[in-house]
């Protein structure tokens, strides 16, 4: 007589109840093992409880694509027949669940592009050997150095800083500046012109002998310049017992530019007849 094994099951229960009967149909895999152009899908991917049939069967289409795939819904829907609106929605289930994650990237040349990136287990920290996602960063703007100020802000000098700024990039393209570099730098110019400097001579110090190379922030380069080679201001000694001269607004010579001051507009002493204001 054969000795039993009570401690051995009478038979191999099946993992789901009901689905061991002989006399039951249900599914059965004839598997064999693939050597060459495989994917593996996880579970959670491929029997996801809350994903849609066409979200499964597209995440797994994604997951079998290589690195630089275009995933976006107008090919996706050059290559399936559900349609752009049923894709769409696909992508969506897929990205609310983690199987999708797109990130904003900045690219050499300042374009930003979109990325999508697949995974193929949410939550998962990446492989080392996995090459790590760049995430945008809004880069910080360094402040402009400070620039002279001159003794006196009149509009008139100001505004002929201004011009003098804005037409620096005819003389050189790499000196376009913005209205808010304008703005900082105009009053380093008007220093310059209060000190009897003539406008072509202040054109010449901010745009001559520049680097050849290309400018990575112009308006950094001529605040430095305005600072490190601001002129000093010219000699004025009136006699002691002269009551001190009167004072006249800015004007704008018609002839070179220059701001000096006098009672009405015309040319400066240097470009009057006989040396003398007009």
């Amino acid at each position: 007589m054969d000795t039993q094994n009570p401690s051995a099951p009478s038979r191999v229960r099946s993992r789901i109840a009901g689905h061991d009967h002989p006399n039951r149909g249900g599914l059965i895999h004839d598997n064999s093992r693939h050597t060459a152009r495989f994917t593996v899908i996880g579970n959670h991917l491929a029997q996801h409880a809350d994903l849609s049939l066409l979200a499964i069967g597209l995440g797994t289409h994604i997951q079998s694509l290589p690195r630089g795939a275009r995933i976006d819904i107008k090919s996706l829907a050059a290559r399936f027949p559900e349609g752009v609106a049923r894709i769409a929605a696909a992508l969506r289930e897929l990205e609310k669940h983690g199987y999708l994650r797109r990130v904003r990237e900045r690219v050499p040349g300042g374009r930003i592009i979109t990325r999508t990136i697949s995974c193929n287990q949410p939550g998962h920290r990446p492989q080392q050997h996995e090459p790590p996602v760049r995430r945008p960063t809004p880069a910080r703007r360094k402040a402009l150095p400070a620039v002279p100020t001159p003794s006196c802000s009149a509009p008139a000098l100001l505004q002929a800083a201004t011009d003098l700024l804005a037409g620096l990039r005819r003389h050189d393209s790499r000196l376009l500046l913005s209205a808010t570099d304008t703005a900082h730098l105009a009053p380093g110019v008007a220093a310059w012109l209060e000190r009897d400097v003539s406008a072509a001579d202040v054109r010449r110090a901010l745009a001559d002998g520049l680097p050849m190379d290309r400018l990575h922030r112009p308006a950094a380069l001529l605040a430095h310049r305005l600072t490190d080679h601001l002129p000093p201001p010219p000699p004025f000694a009136p006699p002691a017992a002269a009551p001190p001269p009167a004072r006249h607004p800015f004007q704008t010579c018609d002839g070179c530019e220059r701001v000096f001051r006098a009672p009405e507009p015309g040319r400066c002493r240097d470009c009057s007849p006989g040396g003398r204001l007009a």
